[in-house]
């Protein structure tokens, strides 16, 4: 199932995965919130500290204007 992953930024900006899988956002929920990776496209990714990762099943309409 894909999806997209919103991870808040401690510095209050947002990052969003679109089209990822469950299995990636489980992934980063279960990281330590300082230092959030994961694999996406067989690339290890990490993140800045963040201080929630939140998930949605559906994609977002970002051109909507959120």
């Amino acid at each position: 199932m894909k999806g997209t992953a919103l991870l808040l930024n401690e510095d209050q900006t947002v990052t969003v995965l679109e089209n990822v899988e469950l299995e990636v956002y489980e992934e980063l929920k279960q990281e330590e919130v300082n230092n959030p990776h994961c694999i996406i496209n067989d690339k290890e990714v990490t993140f800045e500290p963040v201080q929630a990762v939140t998930w949605y099943e559906n994609g977002i309409d970002l051109a909507y204007g959120y």
